[in-house]
């Protein structure tokens, strides 16, 4: 089968892999339909690390799958072959303290497909528990599904610090992530959604997905037209969907007193200064996001009922190009919003 490794920093390579073995008991043998790539993914492949984790080269990346069951392990009786199924990456023992409680994403021994620890679905073939498959929904195609996983990250995101009606709500960072928080914000009824990056083309999508607001946060001072559009009240919420030391310090003095910080981009470099004082002089809750949490099947929920636009959906490549996938989303080249590889192109 056709596997896209990356093996060595900012490259990829098509190589022919072995096919998986099984399914075995519980598990489900999945053909990959299509593969969204995401912004961690090029965290690998562009800094070889997330945190402190280095990449393990060959490492198959992507973690955003929707694909087509082919064959169905003992004891599976909720799948059967030919159905579409999006897949959560994370694979948890569902014994632990955190699984028992359904905090998934804490799992203390999980794995994430994708990382250096469990391959990706940058492949063929892939072999899943069959609890973490989640049937898409008849509405949607294979590119629309690959929205699944990153919608449910905002799912997750809801579960912890939701914007409610009224509010006014800031995004910092306009990719995907950003792009959906605002769709989101705009759903749970925010009176207004301000939203800055640096890429004048994440921008428009913004104003596509539903920001009252977007400008560019390097030529502007978005602080100060926070502050003018809420007479100097702030925003309810702040959501960082980038990461950075800059964006961090921009989201607290963003936030209202008695308002919500939430952390959701990766953050690079891995150590930097911020100013808690900021924080806490305005008593600030400040929320950060692991993953999503297994929040797929309300995720597809959203995108079947139209409630998620998907105007982020922008490109898509075969499998054979995702070296050039990679470096285009890397460099916001050509308008890029979403990148969706696509196994039949």
């Amino acid at each position: 089968m056709r596997s896209a490794p990356l093996v060595a920093s900012r490259r990829i390579e098509l190589i022919d892999a072995p096919a998986p073995e099984g399914p075995s008991h519980g598990e489900l043998l999945v053909k990959m339909h299509a593969v969204g790539l995401c912004g961690s993914d090029l965290h690998w492949w562009a800094e070889g690390r997330i945190h402190s984790t280095p990449a393990s080269y060959p490492q198959v990346l992507g973690h955003e799958p929707v694909g087509e069951v082919v064959a169905t392990g003992p004891g599976v009786h909720d799948f059967k072959p030919g159905d579409r199924v999006s897949l959560e990456p994370s694979l948890t023992c569902g014994q632990c303290e955190f699984c028992r409680s359904g905090r998934h994403n804490l799992c203390v021994v999980s794995r994430f497909m994708g990382g250096p620890e469990a391959e990706g679905f940058l492949r063929d073939y892939v072999v899943v528990p069959a609890h973490n498959a989640d049937l898409v929904p008849e509405q949607l195609s294979w590119h629309q599904a690959t929205l699944i996983e990153p919608v449910a990250v905002l799912v997750h995101v809801y579960e912890l610090a939701p914007a409610r009606p009224g509010q006014t709500v800031v995004v910092l960072g306009t990719g995907s992530i950003g792009c959906i928080a605002i769709a989101m914000a705009k759903l749970a009824g925010a009176a207004e959604v301000l939203a800055c990056d640096r890429v004048p083309h994440r921008l428009a999508l913004a104003r596509q997905m539903g920001a009252d607001f977007a400008m560019d946060a390097v030529a502007d001072d978005f602080l100060d037209a926070v502050m003018q559009r809420t007479r100097g009240r702030g925003a309810d919420v702040v959501y960082d969907a980038a990461g950075t030391p800059e964006t961090i310090q921009l989201g607290l003095r963003c936030a209202k007193s008695g308002g919500s910080f939430v952390l959701i981009g990766i953050q690079d470099p891995l150590k930097f200064n911020v100013d808690l004082h900021a924080a806490m002089s305005k008593e600030l809750r400040i929320q950060a996001i692991k993953r999503s949490n297994h929040k797929g099947r309300e995720a597809a929920a959203l995108l079947a009922a139209g409630r998620i636009p998907d105007k982020l959906l922008t490109h898509s490549l075969p499998l054979e190009k995702a070296q050039e996938g990679f470096e285009l989303l890397h460099n916001y080249a050509d308008g890029v919003g979403k990148l969706v590889f696509d196994f039949e192109h």
